[in-house]
């Protein structure tokens, strides 16, 4: 087998980022009694995306002979994985179900489909099935859905045309075959609708995913000569109506990322909307592929099992439906030693067994799980499917923490410590939960060890965290009473202004006392903040902060004070005045992935102005002021404070201006929302 399809993984997959290097360590850690201890808030009533059937997933290759060991088969589904994703990474553009054959690539014998299937379902897994694009036709896969869930009746559900299909050269770079004279957005978006008819028509069950970027990473934001827009624009606009899904990679080359996830997702959401039509609210989210991408971080050691653990709830909880880590088996790379263990630089999460060039080091033996498989594994214990993510959060920047309340009553807390040389202990404060006082079950998994741990021990209101580890408590409530409301249906949000919101939902079904009233919550960072109740199904919401992202969830309290478990949540964000003495307009008219060029036009619909000054903040810490123009630019902090030249200072009524800059951003890139012209805030187009 060899090595190149194994370890190799092209350097523009990966987000520019300052890397932590973390060496091992022979310190001891710090005893928790000198060290402050780190606040942890759980809101059970800031509820947000439930645990899917299909969440924790891995990647299955073509060129991995141990692909359809029973072996392989039994660890996959200790870890919990739920989906399997084949025939690997860039060989679908190559590889021909049919013959088995991947012309240019290596094929492992026993890989063949029927191989993988019956792996899959002896781990308990989901397939999902990459269909060549590069190389391929719409009747190739027609045939293969034919062949798989007519012919053999597995029952294959999801199906992705292509994989990185951007990578084709057209924006420059190319690493992904594509045999299409026409290597356009348009063309692969008009190639997916021929795949999706030609597939539906042999089984209208099939989900159909199309490619698309990745916010804040290459060569999302791009515009090549004669494309109508970006690629994601291109393909959403022309396959949207035929597509239920899309695809998202991500390899973000840092181990401290998760922040960037809610942004990376809600601008996902926000082109879907925008550009696939209507109905898209039906079209899901897939992480397909995802690593820390960062061998010399730890890609096989704990700090990247840390940071999987971290990625993976966070992705679920803002919605996405599987995260698909790269690769079950991948190879040694460069190895090095990370906080105190060897690490081999390998994707995968067992061992390939695999030496180096020289054979001075080897990896353990074949199937010996690395760092990241117990990251899967404690995933999959903590967050079960049908579980609901509720808000946690901490007070310190090295630890994380996530939660997620069960159908039984049951609130389950995982807790991440990221300090190599720090036991951090924690206390844990509980809103719209009360926990039991017994001792809670606790798995936990700390650096270097080869299983999880697990005891009843200790409260629910406090733990301490060794280095470089990570937790689960699951507790019991302190009482489960009978006939409880059901949660609200779904909320909606309609009629968004700068300032208000219409929320409406279906009503809960009552238990055995009659509901009083609704009470709606915005979750407001780990506190659920109540903006109102009432007695109907319906409340608008006032007094919101223009430009400002919203999460709401709807509780039913019934007339004996007994609570419902919270709604999904409805997301929306405000805009900003629709009329108003001026009115600004922002555009980002060239970006190449980590900067752009903003054209700002301002127009004064009041008095005349002779000398203005225009405020706007950036919403991220990653984003800043690179340069301006055709004014005075400043920054402070991340406030942006812009003055007239002597030309342009005179704005009669009526009268425009436009000004410039270059911003930089090194995460999703959120544009300002919100401008104030001499102290008004301004209506935004």
């Amino acid at each position: 087998m060899p090595k190149t399809p194994l370890i190799t993984r092209t350097p523009l997959r990966l987000a520019s980022a300052v890397l932590l290097t973390l060496a091992a360590l022979n310190v001891p850690a710090a005893h928790a009694g000198e060290v402050t201890p780190v606040a942890v808030t759980v809101d059970a009533r800031a509820a947000l995306a439930a645990v899917p059937e299909t969440g924790v997933g891995t990647n299955h290759a073509i060129w991995d002979s141990r692909l359809g060991a029973d072996e392989t088969a039994d660890l996959l589904k200790d870890a919990g994985v739920t989906l399997l994703r084949y025939p690997g990474g860039s060989y679908s553009d190559i590889y021909h179900w049919a013959d088995h054959s991947a012309p240019g690539g290596y094929v492992a014998p026993g890989t063949d489909f029927d191989t993988f299937m019956g792996g899959a379902r002896r781990t308990g897994a989901q397939a999902m099935v990459t269909a060549n694009y590069g190389t391929g036709t719409a009747e190739e896969a027609a045939a293969w859905v034919r062949y798989a869930n007519v012919t053999k009746g597995y029952g294959v559900r999801y199906w992705e045309i292509g994989n990185e299909n951007y990578g084709n050269g057209h924006y420059g770079s190319a690493w992904e075959a594509d045999d299409h004279a026409d290597k356009s957005p348009a063309e692969y978006a008009r190639t997916v609708v021929a795949y999706a008819d030609a597939m539906k028509a042999v089984d209208p069950t099939v989900k159909i995913g199309a490619v698309l970027t990745t916010p804040a990473n290459w060569p999302d934001g791009l515009t090549a000569d004669g494309d109508d827009g970006t690629w994601n624009k291109v393909v959403l606009s022309l396959a949207g109506p035929k597509i239920d899904f899309v695809i998202l990679h991500w390899y973000p080359g840092a181990l401290d990322k998760a922040a960037h996830v809610p942004d990376m997702i809600d601008l996902t959401r926000r082109q879907i909307a925008a550009y696939a039509g209507s109905g898209a609210e039906r079209i899901g989210i897939a992480m397909t592929e995802f690593n820390t991408g960062s061998s010399s971080n730890g890609t096989n050691t704990q700090p990247g099992a840390l940071a999987a653990a971290d990625a993976y709830a966070t992705l679920l909880a803002n919605g996405v439906f599987t995260v698909d880590w790269w690769n079950v088996h991948n190879g040694i790379g460069a190895v090095t030693q990370v906080a105190g263990h060897t690490d081999y630089g390998d994707f995968g999460l067992l061992s390939s067994a695999a030496c180096t060039s020289d054979g001075s080091v080897c990896e353990p033996p074949a199937n010996t799980p690395f760092a990241p498989y117990y990251a899967l594994r404690m995933v999959s214990a903590f967050a079960r499917p049908g579980d609901r993510f509720v808000q946690a959060a901490t007070d310190h920047a090295k630890v994380s923490a996530h939660a997620v309340r069960r159908a039984d009553g049951d609130l389950a807390v995982l807790l991440i410590n990221t300090s190599s040389d720090t036991s951090y202990p924690v206390t844990i404060g509980y809103s719209g939960f009360s926990p039991a006082s017994g001792a809670p079950t606790v798995l936990t998994h700390t650096n270097g060890a080869t299983d999880i741990a697990r005891s009843t021990s200790g409260s629910a209101t406090g733990r301490t965290l060794p280095p470089l580890s990570m937790t689960t408590i699951v507790v019991r409530p302190a009482s489960a009473p009978a006939g409880l409301p059901g949660a609200p249906g779904q909320p909606t949000a309609s009629n968004v202004t700068d300032t208000t919101a219409a929320i409406s939902w279906p009503a809960a079904s009552a238990g055995t006392r009659p509901i009083a009233k609704y009470e709606v919550y915005r979750n407001n960072g780990a506190v659920a903040e109540q903006l109102g109740e009432t007695s109907g199904t319906s409340f608008t919401a006032r007094n919101l902060t223009p430009g400002t992202r919203y999460t709401v969830n709807v509780i039913a309290r019934d007339s004996g004070g007994g609570v419902s478990p919270a709604s999904s949540p409805v997301t929306f964000t405000t805009g900003t005045p629709a009329t108003g003495s001026c009115t600004v307009r922002l555009t980002d008219q060239s970006d190449w992935g980590n900067g752009y060029v903003g054209a700002i036009d301002i127009t004064n619909n009041g008095a005349p102005i002779n000398g203005w000054t225009l405020h706007f903040r950036w919403p991220r810490t990653w984003q800043s002021l690179g340069s301006g123009w055709s004014a005075v630019w400043t920054q402070s902090g991340s406030e942006v404070k812009v003055v007239n030249e002597p030309g342009n200072g005179s704005l009669p009524t009526g009268a425009s201006t436009t000004i410039g800059f270059v911003g930089n951003y090194s995460g999703p890139n959120v544009l300002p929302a919100v401008f104030t012209l001499n102290g008004t805030v301004c209506a935004t187009r």
